[in-house]
């Protein structure tokens, strides 16, 4: 029994029910997998009729949709691309365009046919390979069709016109070269009388103006005029979505003009009148209309710029965001910071609308606004800003999100940055809330700009700022879970300047470091800073604090080396306590360490002579080494420039012209080098072997020449054939 009208049976609606009904991805592979094992055995069967093969070839159509490797069934797809039912014919050319693989070697059996049905006299079974085609075409056999291809684009029926320009604009995504002599078909394309066609060769200049936007100028006026009787609604009903005309024709237009007109003013200035049209035409309250109207406002963005049309866009660009749809406050965002990228001014009045979009559940609304806020800082605005991105941060969850909220903070807050202090709090609250997201050098930059201080080299007001910094961290250091980072940050400062501290004593802050330090699962580059902090410290109080021994006891020993260094050098310092003091003075973070008269280190030759008088074998630098550095010397200054004159040449430092023929047939130059007469290869008449030409051994050298070489020229080496 058949479906009415459908030509299928009802046991393949069955299979489709269940497919669709399946609760699992295992059941539905366990179904398809029945269905292939069917199929293949139906594949062995003489007795397959046509019906029966095109509902296999749609049966083998939805085992391959589902992810099964059907390609046994393949043949079949070829057997009805030749079928003349116009439906079976169709059924093969559809099963070969979705199942066939680019590297699929039946693809080339396929070629006569195409080559066949587009030249047929029925129209329908052009347009089934016209659109096969499509699909199926590779660059190696666009040759094949290209032809039969170029006799369509004059066809008397426009839906064979414009499918072979959509064939067209496939050669030409494939090999560019192919098509490189179209360019005056595709114009005639552009200006056919049929919309359609015209349409389809929108797509064939979208890659044409991309590829080079300068060869296609002159098309503006072209362009501006179909977009202008589009958007006044020429064309017919037929093209009007929801009343809006063409409104895909249009935004592929908008696009064109806006590649055109990029910095362009003449080209431009031709496109003012029909965007500003453009633009109240497409305001219809429709969806259709504001991709439209966005599009539009898009091209005033990327064009040479006008103020009228700017602050067109810049009121659509306000009901956009204003809007309660999350689509068109996201169109608002995109448009927003594309306008703001050339033309600031404009984001000042909906600074606040768009801080209001970092609250929307959306995620992708939440990540288009922070670029768009990124855009829109200023020395101005930049403590607002940073305030709300700090709180988003604090309540952000995915993990993407926190990451770029965490980049785009230390950014913006070190571009603009009022005051040191203010970027001091800000980073700190960055370095707790983003934890591991936040970058080293990130941290370094702070603990740099706290040694330097402000640009105005104002000590006071230096110190002032390094006040507040440490009484911050001493307000932190009793907080729980403090991230790595922090931590690093804090010792250091604490370290430098905690003398400056108001609110505690250096014992008790030497205290409180090594306490954290002595934390389980402590970072151990973070317990690094600790113990430099801890002996830092100890320098400035002049002892050595209880807590400070456990320390240099507790991991004198580490297995981790730095550690241990750090703790061994740590306690032989403190066991001198004036030479700490001297190594480790106060706020000499970024002081140079000078060598004071002293450059080649006579101090140590006291040390060398007792060594060497002991016994001691004196250093000899290797060999290898010296050979090294002596070439690396040699090729530098063999490629530095030359700033001298070169010396005048001579008469004698040309080459001389060849002389007359020899007896023997060979041209003596200068200096006894020889050349085969004729001055070409006509010599060499045959293949050369191991033993010469043809096999045969060369001929002997000729007897060294008696003269010296000419002057200028220098001849060839002693020993050689040839040689003076």
């Amino acid at each position: 029994a058949t479906m009415a009208g459908s030509h299928l049976t009802r046991e393949f609606f069955e299979l489709i029910k269940t497919i669709g009904e399946s609760k699992s991805k295992q059941e539905e592979d366990r179904i398809i997998t029945d269905e292939v094992t069917r199929l293949r055995e139906k594949t062995k069967s003489s007795k397959m009729d046509k019906r029966t093969t095109k509902e296999f070839l749609v049966r083998l159509i939805y085992a391959e949709m589902l992810g099964h490797d059907a390609s046994f069934g393949y043949v079949k797809a070829l057997e009805m691309v030749a079928a003349g039912n116009l439906v079976e014919k169709r059924v093969g050319y559809l099963c070969a365009s979705l199942c066939f693989a680019p590297d699929q070697p039946l693809r080339m059996m396929l070629v006569s046919r195409l080559q066949k049905d587009m030249q047929s006299a029925n129209i329908l079974e052009i347009c089934f390979a016209l659109t096969a085609a499509c699909k199926l075409i590779t660059k190696d056999m666009i040759g094949a069709v290209l032809g039969d291809a170029d006799k369509l684009l004059t066809h008397e029926k426009e839906i064979v016109r414009k499918k072979t320009v959509m064939l067209l604009h496939r050669f030409l995504q494939l090999d560019p070269a192919s098509v490189a002599d179209y360019d005056e078909k595709f114009r005639r394309a552009l200006c056919d009388r049929n919309p359609a066609v015209m349409a389809a060769s929108l797509h064939v200049y979208d890659e044409l103006v991309r590829a080079n936007p300068a060869a296609n100028k002159d098309l503006v006026p072209s362009f501006v005029s179909i977009l202008k009787q589009v958007s006044e609604g020429r064309l017919p009903r037929d093209f009007s979505y929801h009343r809006m005309p063409a409104p895909w024709i249009q935004m592929k237009l908008l696009r064109l003009l806006a590649t055109l007109g990029h910095a362009d003013q003449k080209a431009s200035e031709q496109m003012y009148e029909v965007l500003l049209s453009c633009m109240t035409r497409a305001d219809s309250g429709l969806n259709v209309g504001f991709a439209v109207l966005y599009e539009t406002v898009r091209t005033i963005t990327c064009i040479y710029p006008n103020t009228t049309l700017l602050d067109e866009a810049a009121a659509c660009i306000s009901r956009f965001i204003s809007s309660d749809n999350h689509n068109l406050r996201y169109l608002g965002i995109t448009s927003l910071a594309a306008i703001v990228k050339d033309h600031p001014q404009y984001a000042t009045k909906h600074q606040m609308a768009v801080m209001r979009c970092l609250e929307d559940p959306d995620d992708t609304l939440k990540r288009k606004t922070l670029d768009l806020l990124f855009r829109m800082t200023n020395p101005a605005n930049v403590e607002v800003i940073v305030d709300r991105l700090v709180a988003n941060l604090r309540d952000a969850v995915d993990v993407f999100l926190r990451q770029d909220l965490v980049d785009r903070i230390s950014e913006v807050a070190e571009r603009f940055a009022p005051s040191t202090t203010w970027y001091v709090q800000v980073m700190t609250q960055v370095f707790e809330l983003g934890g591991d997201l936040v970058k080293s050098s990130t941290a370094s930059s702070v603990m740099r700009l706290i040694a330097e201080g402000g640009d105005d080299e104002d000590e006071e007001a230096d110190n002032e700022m390094r006040t507040d910094v440490v009484e911050t961290y001493l307000e932190l250091i009793d907080r729980p879970g403090l991230p790595d980072m922090l931590l690093q940050t804090l010792f250091w400062v604490l370290g430098e300047y905690g003398y400056l501290a108001e609110s505690m004593e250096l014992p008790a802050m030497c205290d409180k470091i090594c306490s954290l330090a002595g934390r389980a699962g402590l970072n151990k580059v973070t317990r690094g800073y600790a113990i430099s902090a801890a002996a830092k410290l100890t320098a400035q109080v002049g002892a050595v604090v209880p807590s400070a021994q456990q320390l240099m006891d507790s991991f004198g020993a580490s297995k981790d080396v730095d550690l241990a260094q750090r703790c061994a050098e740590f306690r032989v310092l403190a066991s001198r306590l004036d030479m700490m003091r001297a190594v480790m003075p106060v706020d000499a973070s970024c002081e140079d360490v000078e060598m004071e008269g002293d450059e080649g280190l006579a101090f140590l030759d006291s040390y060398v002579e007792e060594a060497l008088a002991a016994g001691a074998q004196a250093y000899e630098k290797p060999a290898d080494m010296a050979a090294a550095e002596a070439e690396a010397a040699a090729a530098a200054a063999s490629h530095a420039l030359r700033f001298s004159a070169y010396a005048t040449p001579d008469a004698g430092t040309h080459m001389p012209e060849a002389g007359p023929s020899s007896g023997a047939g060979e041209t003596a130059g200068p200096g006894g080098l020889q050349a085969p007469a004729g001055g070409g290869l006509s010599a060499a008449a045959g293949p050369w072997g191991q033993k010469g030409q043809w096999g045969r051994k060369p001929a002997p050298a000729p007897a060294p020449a008696a003269a010296a070489p000419a002057a200028g020229f220098p001849g060839t080496l002693p020993g050689q054939p040839g040689s003076a």
